[in-house]
């Protein structure tokens, strides 16, 4: 399974785990995969406590950073994330805030005590806290990459994360996102199927990775969307990625962030229940259906607003669910990709690992197999 993105990273798996929880990065890089953190929901302040607690975790295994920062956005001018936050909270209409409130209020979610909220579910999505979580990412010698969840990030930001020695990841879900995240200067490109969970695209995974490959070669593409099983990792190699880069998977782990809530509604999950919503973001985001799903569906709710306004709108939900999961169990707020069928139970981030390892050797065992069959007269062996 070892391949040249491998060996540029040094890492033994191609398997790439996104997750928001600093323990999965650190237990999926200690068993020879290569964790990512996803830090839209930190503050920088906090994004330096987990890369610190990572580096003591990993000793020398690698690991990478993700951030969300658009080629233009709202806070593109802005120094301070609390000056920001408070100039867009004045650009919200009030009655969004009424209507998440409404959510969680018919429901039975409590409130949270005055004066106590998370304040980095505030200021995410924006360039000008990801800038600050770039900047303390390349304090960390084990950060060998840096993905924008967006896409190429913007041009002196891509100078500076290459001048330090770091590899720039861009996600897209089609190939004129890919194209021009290539001629942007990233070094590794994520295709991301529409199977896959949070933002996501709308073309199919089986026919967007071998597009992406051939679109953007020699850039190495890591393939997303619907990865769950050893024999999945195989077809992805076998088209040529080198590398998949999941995230579902690690959210049904016991080393994850989710609620015991959120853990029984992915169990339980069929791929059909997870659902495009623009509930949390205002982008074309999967999340497994829920009451806060299906309330943003109805047609007398509010038109969701663009990032990051809507994430404003969700922060307080997001902060509310996580206090309180058993309030009201029905209207969690869960990304999640179609391969939330394939999960049955959960399971530790290592064995994770080790059961995709040997399930994709299975994979090509019974490819082999196949081979013999053909015997080397046969037309289709030529």
């Amino acid at each position: 399974m070892r391949t040249d993105l491998c060996d540029r990273l040094g890492t033994e798996f191609p398997i790439f785990a996104f997750s928001h929880c600093r323990d999965v990065v650190a237990a999926v890089s200690r068993a020879g995969g290569f964790g990512v953190l996803g830090a839209v929901t930190l503050t920088p302040e906090q994004l330096a406590t987990d890369l610190a607690w990572i580096d003591e975790q990993v000793g020398d295994k690698p690991y990478g950073v993700d951030v969300v920062i658009p080629q233009n956005d709202a806070g593109a001018q802005d120094d301070d994330p609390e000056a920001l936050r408070q100039k867009l909270l004045k650009e919200i209409p009030e009655e969004h805030f009424r209507f998440a409130d409404q959510i969680l209020r018919e429901h039975g979610v409590p409130e949270l005590p005055e004066g106590d909220f998370h304040a980095g579910l505030f200021t995410r999505s924006t360039s000008t806290t990801a800038r600050l979580h770039v900047a303390e990412a390349l304090k960390h010698p084990n950060v060998k990459l840096i993905a924008n969840a967006l896409g190429a990030p913007p041009k002196d930001l891509l100078d500076e994360i290459h001048a330090a020695g770091r590899l720039v990841v861009g996600l897209c879900g089609s190939v004129q996102h890919a194209v021009r995240h290539a001629a942007a200067g990233v070094d590794v490109i994520v295709a991301q199927g529409a199977e896959g969970g949070g933002h996501t695209g709308y073309v199919g995974s089986v026919v967007l990775w071998p597009q992406v490959v051939q679109a953007v070669a020699p850039i190495p593409v890591l393939a997303a969307g619907g990865i769950g099983h050893g024999s999945q990792i195989a077809a992805a190699l076998s088209v040529g990625a080198e590398g998949v880069w999941t995230g579902t998977l690690w959210l049904a782990t016991e080393e994850s962030e989710m609620t015991s809530a959120q853990r029984r509604a992915l169990v339980a999950a069929d791929s059909r229940d997870a659902v495009i919503t623009r509930s949390t973001t205002g982008k074309r985001n999967r999340l497994l259906k829920s009451a806060w799903t299906e309330a943003w569906e109805d047609p007398e709710a509010p038109d969701p607003l663009g990032l990051p306004y809507q994430d404003l709108v969700s922060g307080e939900a997001v902060t509310r669910l996580q206090r309180y999961p058993e309030a009201a169990p029905e209207v969690h707020i869960t990304p999640a990709g179609q391969v939330t069928g394939q999960i049955k139970q959960i399971r530790r981030a290592a064995d994770v690992v080790v059961e995709l390892a040997e399930q994709y050797v299975g994979a090509g065992e019974r490819l082999a197999k196949l081979n013999e069959r053909l015997g080397p007269d046969s037309d289709a062996s030529r």
